[in-house]
This record gives C-alpha cells, structure tokens and sequence, in this order.
C-alpha cells in the first residue's frame, strides 16, 4: 500500500511540473501516458524482486523446485518459404471437335480409353460428299478423254488452240473440285491430336456436331504443368531455373523439389501477382489435371541462425522473451531474456539478438516458471 501511495505522489508531481512548464493538454497527456507505463513496468519489476527476495529468505525456493526441460542453443541452418497456391494442368490435352458440320454415324472410342496421336474417334456423315465425288470422278473421266484428244489433235495442227486450252481448264477443275471434296471426306473424320485417355465423351451417334462445340476430351496424363500466381513483393526471389519444393494436398507425403520452367513476364494489375510455372514428369499417373498445388519458394536462408521454438515466446510491455536456465551455484534458477526476433516459419523462429550459442533455454515447464524461480531439470539432446 505504502509503494502505491508513493508512485501516486511520483506521478501526481510530475504532473504538477509538466502543468508548470506550458506545455498543452496533447502533450501532458503523452507525458502522462508514458509514465504510467513506466510506472506499470516498474511494479512488475518491484513484485518480482519482492518474490525473489521472499523466496531465499524463507528458504523454501529450493524446496519447491520447477522441474523443467531445457536444450543447449546451437547454430543450424534456417530456411524461410513462400507459400503459393497453384494448380495442375495437362501439357497435352485436347478438347476435340469436328472441322466440318454433319451428323455422328459413329463414336469408335469411350471414356478411359488410351488413344494414340492419330487415332480415329469418331466419324460423322459422308454419304453427299461420296455421291458428290463419284459424279465429280466420271465428269473427270470424260474431261480427261477429251482433253488428251485435243492435246493429239493440237499437236498435228489440227484445230485451234481455244479449243485445246478450254479442254485443259475442263479437266484441271475437275480435278482440283475432286482435291477439295476429298479433303471435306478427311475433315469427316475425327482424329486425336494427342495421346492420352479418353476423359469425356459429350456427344452419341445420330447427333449433329459442328465445328467449336467439344465431341471429345483427350488429356495425356505423362507430364505436367504447376502454375501458381505469387505476390510481386517475392519477384526478385524467383528466377527460371531457381529450385522449389512442390506438395500436393491430395498426398500429405509427397513433397518434390523442381526447378521453375518460367517465370511470367508481366504482374496482373487485378491481385499484384506474377504466374510461376514448374514442369513435373507424370509417368505413375497419381496426379490429376486441375488438383491444388502449393509451391514453397525460398526467399530467406541463414546457414548459422540460432533458431528457438514459437511457441517459447512470451510478450510484456517490454517486448517479447523467454526463460533461459543459468548457473546460481550451485543450482540452477529461471530467467527472463528479451530477445529480437526475425523470420518464422514451421513453428520455429530465428532470434536475431538476445541470446547467444551455448544458452540453455527452457524447453518444457515455461508456463509454470518465473524470473528466478530455482529449476530441477532434464537436459533435452536438441532445442525443438
């Protein structure tokens, strides 16, 4: 009661001078502001020396040890990620539909099929183009007689040379209608531009296909692409070739390390993002076009960090600490470090300054110790 009555008096007078010095109201109550902060930090100070000082001259801070486990800080290598969600897509896949209109006469394929680049699918109608091309074959027939007549014929003189080259146009005409009929007869058959599986069948026989409207889904399952938009803030981490750890949701166990395929060549102004692509040999068949993808790129490393758990950090007014174990001979007593800390990542934390290599930090029992409480401890063989 007595240490309350007197910091009131402190502050009070405090006031009293910062009233006197002609400062404004804003700034007394900064003022005022800062020394009860200072004021609350030096009661935690004062309730925790007075517990310190109960503690040995009772002598009962012995007997009621902590028992706590407690590791020996060492250097390791520190590696910071970027996460990025991104999506699996086919190199090769087809969505296939007819280059001409007509009606389907037959479907050779069905879904889960394995099909080859080449493979006929489907075939539509034909039976206009054939007739079309078997008139256009004997006009051609009698086109050619005449013309190799008039060819004899204007080789000896004979006639006029109207009727020799309108004999020639007659047959090459028919020619080239025969070329282009023949050609509508090939777009009637539709092909797989590439080799895969059969994902989707969309249309049946009798049905009318036209060009633009997907009969047929071919997607190859042998390689991939990952393709993940990033934050430009992590644009200068991220190099073509640069290696990344590629994890698939959908497998909790699979984690791949890759090399980046391409990096995009412009930021999407809507969500400040660059596209990241990796390529990823499929040959086992496990992943799927359109699955969820994350990308970890590396964007910070220290090979010498001095790395703590998370969950070891506490936080008062003066910042953020832990509890440390140090020597009190011949026992060992709790105490509390600030620390500055940097990046975090998996639930461990870089401490940037605070502690040093060889400190024994308080691993398990942190919750139940406090500045100079006595230990009772297990050495743990590493800080995790």
């Amino acid at each position: 009661m007595k240490r309350l009555t007197l910091l009131t008096s402190v502050v009070a007078l405090l006031i009293l001078a910062s009233c006197g010095s002609g400062k404004g109201p804003d700034d007394i109550r900064k003022q005022l502001d800062a020394y009860h902060k200072e004021s609350k930090e030096i009661e935690i100070k004062i309730k925790e020396l007075e517990k310190e000082l109960a503690a040995l001259e009772s002598g009962t801070d012995k007997a009621n040890k902590v028992p706590v486990v407690i590791g020996e800080l060492k250097p390791e290598a520190f590696d910071h990620y970027v996460e990025a969600t991104g999506n699996v897509e086919a190199v090769n896949e087809a969505m296939i539909s007819p280059e001409i209109n007509g009606q389907i006469s037959a479907i050779y394929v069905k879904e889960g099929d394995k099909v080859q680049r080449g493979q006929l699918l489907a075939q539509l109608n034909t039976q206009v183009i054939q007739k079309s091309i078997e008139e256009v074959k004997t006009g051609l027939k009698l086109a050619t007689d005449m013309f190799q007549r008039q060819e004899r014929l204007w080789s000896q003189k004979i006639g006029s040379e109207m009727q020799y080259l309108e004999a020639k146009n007659r047959k090459e005409s028919l020619e080239n209608q025969l070329a282009t009929l023949n050609a509508q007869l090939n777009m009637a058959k539709v092909v797989s531009p590439v080799s895969g599986v059969v994902e989707r069948v969309s249309q049946k026989a009798g049905e009318m296909a036209m060009p633009g409207s997907p009969m047929i889904h071919v997607v190859s399952l042998d390689e991939m692409y990952i393709k993940a938009n990033v934050s430009e803030a992590f644009l200068p981490y991220v190099k073509k070739g640069d290696e990344i750890i590629l994890r698939l949701p959908s497998y909790p166990d699979f984690s791949k390390r890759l090399p980046v395929d391409r990096v995009g060549s412009a930021i999407n102004p809507g969500n400040r993002t660059f596209e990241v692509q990796v390529k990823l040999k499929n040959q086992d068949g496990m992943i799927k076009p359109n699955m969820v993808a994350t990308l970890l790129i590396n964007d910070y490393q220290n090979p010498e960090a001095l790395v703590i758990p998370s969950r070891l950090i506490k936080e008062d007014l003066k910042g953020k600490y832990i509890y440390t174990a140090q020597s009190n001979s011949p026992e060992l007593v709790a105490r509390k470090v600030y620390i500055n800390i940097g990046k975090s990542y998996l639930g461990k934390t870089e401490v940037v300054s605070g502690l040093n290599t060889g400190d024994r930090i308080i691993l398990d029992g942190f919750n139940r110790v406090s500045d100079g409480v006595y230990l009772t401890t297990t050495a743990a063989n590493t800080v995790k």
